[in-house]
């Protein structure tokens, strides 16, 4: 087993060894086999029977966002690689970062910017992990800018702005698009490769983990119609984060917590899932999506007023609108909770700002207000806090490794340790680069022993079953779920809401997993392929497979906010206002145990 942090307590637990095809999900949630052969939904197929997917690669990665993409290019080049992505490129939640951070200005240093992570991250950031992030952060925007990614500049100049809790202007921006242009030059890289398959609309289900040793050994992926195992010497998880648990969020559709559950269910250590940051400013308007109001517009003078127009922030932290998120968050939900204002939202005041310089900055706020009758040059829009970035994750050490032997994981989906209880402003897309970076010294067994076990008999049901019937309770507590967690473990958390939440929760995830359609995800049989009858059978597996990850990112982050009690970053408990240095540890879980790290010397 790989070591994750010297601090960290891995647990070695007996149910891995000598339990033939029983795997965690299974021990975990005790599932009946089930309909497997009498099910109208598939058939059996033998594997060489189903073209355009290779069954074994080098490397599989999952997840096709900034980490995926760019570990894909930096993997040596003589290793196949598979890059499965549950939708098409570009859809997921790196296209819509605004900035990345770097010292690359000859007043400011990396050592600053460790400081202002560590400071960001209130106590449980680790510090070998932020100054790897930071010490190389000018080589991988070097990198980036060689790969074609065009930053705003000033003259010949690479344009740097202030963003909240940094101590001076480091973040690059590409416009107000900045993910999307590093997406677009990392994607057309990815598809030049050769030695790169990408599989769109593809949805990993479960890790294949070899009986004998416990490695990862490949996944099982649904893709164009069948289930199928793909074997690998090296699997890396790069799913992104899981914002899709609460109602009110930043994220993609896409974000649904997939990495953090394969790997939770296959027995991997997790990492404080508690600390969640809710971003302060998104516009609110009744019935549409979220729109991230970046914080640079405070940066850039952009006042946050109430509905009587005072700059109440000020009464909560003296740097007012540009102390940390979760600062600003709480601070804004304080307010609200206090005035009780109609409609339920305090407002971002853009006048201070020139015209111009709004103009020429902010198109897509400009647009995004005009859309929904709001001129932000004549009045404050409205905005309110939305959950936005998961600081906890898939534990790892410095290269990537977790506790799994030949599992790796990346950027959200990750708890690399950079973003403490409290992730700095456009650390997020640096951190994907920088440990993308770290897999370029990936070395795989390409003779991979492929452990194929043998199919032994199981119990079956004669009468045949249908899913159509499962979907209205899938679709009722995915529906649901997100309203749960909101008013559970959103911006402000206490003991008693937070059991009454994992109390219906453990209901919704024990009716889940009752489900016939739930076979396939918690008892699928190693190397058995399997064919669905139709796109319908398909698109429920599917909606089942979010439905499944969501509700166990929820329990992770319900218990574990439970199980904290004190106040820090992201995680705010009112019964436990105050920051402990009790707590100044890491919250740990495998499988459905929970413990404390060693305490983090800062």
């Amino acid at each position: 087993m790989n070591a994750v942090v010297s601090h960290s307590i891995l647990i070695s637990y007996t149910y891995r060894l000598n339990i033939g095809l029983v795997s965690t999900a299974q021990m975990m949630y005790g599932l009946d086999y089930g309909t497997i052969m009498q099910n109208p939904n598939f058939s059996l197929h033998n594997s060489s029977q189903i073209p355009n997917l290779s069954s074994q690669f080098d490397v599989l990665i999952i997840g096709s966002g900034a980490a995926g993409l760019y570990t894909a290019l930096c993997l040596p080049a003589h290793l196949q690689i598979g890059l499965v992505t549950k939708d098409a490129l570009k859809t997921g939640a790196s296209s819509w970062a605004r900035g990345i951070a770097a010292a690359i200005n000859p007043s400011d240093t990396p050592r600053s910017h460790w400081e202002d992570t560590l400071k960001a991250g209130v106590g449980l950031c680790e510090p070998k992990a932020v100054k790897l992030l930071t010490d190389n952060a000018p080589l991988a925007i070097k990198s980036l800018l060689e790969m074609g990614v065009r930053f705003d500049r000033h003259g010949n100049k690479l344009s740097l702005e202030l963003e909240a809790a940094h101590s001076q202007p480091r973040v690059l921006h590409s416009g107000e698009t900045t993910g999307k242009v590093l997406i677009d030059a990392l994607t057309a890289q990815v598809l030049e490769r050769e030695n790169i398959q990408v599989f769109s609309q593809a949805f990993a289900l479960s890790l294949w983990l070899n009986q004998a040793t416990g490695n990862c050994q490949g996944a099982s992926v649904l893709y164009q119609g069948y289930i199928r195992w793909i074997s690998a010497a090296a699997v890396v998880l790069a799913t992104g984060g899981c914002g899709q648990v609460f109602s009110h969020t930043t994220n993609p559709k896409v974000s649904t917590g997939d990495g953090i559950a394969l790997a939770w269910r296959a027995g991997a250590l997790i990492r404080d899932p508690e600390f969640f940051q809710f971003h302060p400013t998104a516009l609110t308007v009744g019935g549409i999506p979220r729109f991230l109001v970046t914080e640079i517009v405070r940066g850039e003078g952009a006042h946050l007023v109430d509905s009587q127009g005072q700059r109440f922030a000020f009464d909560y932290h003296p740097s007012g609108e540009l102390a940390p998120r979760d600062v600003v968050s709480r601070a804004i939900f304080s307010h609200l909770q206090k005035t009780k204002p109609d409609p339920y939202c305090v407002y971002l005041d853009f006048r201070p700002i020139k015209a111009q310089r709004m103009r020429n900055r902010f198109p897509r706020i400009i647009q995004a207000c005009q859309q929904w009758d709001i001129d932000l040059f004549t009045q404050p829009i409205p905005v309110a806090p939305v959950a936005h970035y998961c600081m906890g994750g898939i534990a790892t050490n410095l290269g990537n490794c977790t506790s799994i032997n030949g599992l790796y994981a990346i950027g959200e989906t990750a708890s690399t340790g950079v973003h403490g209880a409290n992730r700095l402003a456009s650390n997020s897309l640096l951190e994907c680069i920088v440990f993308g970076a770290q897999l370029s010294r990936l070395k795989v067994d390409s003779n991979l022993n492929i452990d194929n076990p043998v199919v032994p008999s199981l119990p079956m049901k004669t009468e045949p079953q249908d899913w159509n019937n499962e979907m209205e309770k899938v679709n009722s507590i995915r529906q649901n779920l997100p309203k749960l967690m909101w008013e559970s473990a959103g911006i402000c958390r206490s003991q008693a809401i937070l059991e009454d939440g994992l109390s219906q929760l453990n209901i919704w995830r024990s009716q889940l997993t009752d489900l016939n359609v739930m076979g396939y995800l918690l008892k699928a049989i190693p190397n058995q392929t399997v064919q669905l009858s139709s796109e319908r059978a398909e698109q429920h597996l599917r909606l089942a497979a979010e439905a499944l990850n969501l509700t166990d990112v929820a329990y992770l982050i319900l218990k574990s906010a439970a199980w904290r009690t004190e106040s820090r970053g992201g995680h705010y408990r009112s019964d436990y206002p105050q920051t402990s240095d009790d707590w100044l540890l890491h919250t740990l879980i495998q499988v459905d145990c929970w413990h404390k790290s060693a305490k983090i010397a800062n």
